[in-house]
Formats: structure tokens, C-alpha cells, sequence
């Protein structure tokens, strides 16, 4: 059940929502329909279940990497992005975040799922919010640079599914890294 699970996660983070088909879905997990059904229910449960099997593979790594101590929310940054790069490069797996592609068809998810999809996002914010101020961001600064990061965090994974070359996704995060440095006069 874990491996069937596991293979759906990544249907789901190939194809989204919209697009992972009952029949991707069979291919993929090597399940039957009734085996599907059976074990796992309907669609959206199944995908609810492979989300939160992404949330516990993946946030534990965000976490990690935000436990610091880090000298400059600078480096929290860094450390946030570097483990979304990590992830991008993985071929083990497909390109992007199943969390992007979620956020990105929210309308085509239940209200269960959908509610997910945000409480997740809404997770990693506090988290990075958490540990910008750790490193000596004040409140307002530690708000503004967690968005900046998490938006570049879902930048990145959908350039990724578009062909930016890994060189191209960290100047991206580097650059988002050093707006802590010297925050743009619009923040001001």
C-alpha cells in the first residue's frame, strides 16, 4: 500500500489533479480499479492522501534546513531555496512541486482538498516566517521575506516543468536570497 501510494503521489505531481486520470492512476500504481477504489477511495481521496504523503516526505527537509542557527535571514532564505533546488533536481522524481501543481489547480480540487493544499502553504510560511525572525528579521521584514520566498520556492518549480536549466532556477534563488540583503524600495 505504501508503494502504491508513493506511485500515485508521483502521478498526481506528473500529471496534476485535472490530468491524473482513473487510468493513469491504475498504470501508475499498478493497482486494479477495484484495488484502487478499495484501498485508497474515490479521486480525491486518493489525492489527499498522496499530498499529505508529499508533505511528510518533503516538509521534514524545509524543516531541517529552517533549524539554524542561521547568521542573517539572508542564509534562511538560501537554506529554504537550496532544499526546493535539491528537490527540482532530483530525477527520481518528476519536475516541480505536487504543491505548486495543486495550488495551480485549486478550483478543480474538493473543498478537503483545497483546504489541504492552503494549510500546507500556509505551514511553510510560518515556518520560514519562524526562522527569518530566529535570525534577526523583525516582524514585518520576517512577513514580507517569507512570501517573497515561498513565491520564488513556487516560482521555481514551475519554471523547472518549463525547461529552466538548474543553473538558471539558482541564479533565480540566489537573487531572491540577497532581497534580504537590501530589500528593493518597493518594500520601503
Amino acid at each position: 500500500m505504501d508503494e502504491a501510494l508513493r506511485r500515485a503521489m508521483l502521478v498526481f505531481w506528473r500529471w496534476g489533479y485535472s490530468e491524473a486520470s482513473i487510468d493513469r492512476l491504475t498504470e501508475g500504481t499498478g493497482l486494479g480499479r477495484g484495488s484502487l477504489y478499495g484501498t485508497f477511495g474515490d479521486k480525491s481521496a486518493l489525492f489527499r492522501k498522496s499530498l499529505l504523503r508529499y508533505a511528510e516526505t518533503y516538509h521534514p527537509l524545509y524543516e531541517r534546513a529552517l533549524s539554524g542557527p542561521h547568521p542573517s535571514p539572508e542564509a534562511v532564505m538560501a537554506a529554504y531555496l537550496r532544499v526546493a533546488l535539491n528537490r527540482i533536481a532530483d530525477p527520481a522524481v518528476p519536475d516541480g512541486c505536487l504543491l505548486t501543481m495543486s495550488a495551480a489547480q485549486l478550483q478543480a480540487l474538493d473543498a478537503e482538498g483545497q483546504a489541504m493544499v492552503r494549510a500546507m502553504i500556509d505551514s511553510l510560511r510560518a515556518m520560514l516566517e519562524q526562522a527569518l525572525r530566529a535570525a534577526g528579521a523583525g516582524e514585518q521584514d520576517a512577513a514580507e521575506l517569507a512570501l517573497c520566498t515561498l513565491a520564488t520556492n513556487k516560482s521555481l518549480a514551475v519554471l523547472s516543468r518549463s525547461g529552466f536549466s538548474g543553473e538558471d532556477l539558482a541564479t533565480v534563488a540566489a537573487a531572491t536570497a540577497r532581497v534580504a540583503r537590501r530589500p528593493p524600495p518597493l518594500l520601503r
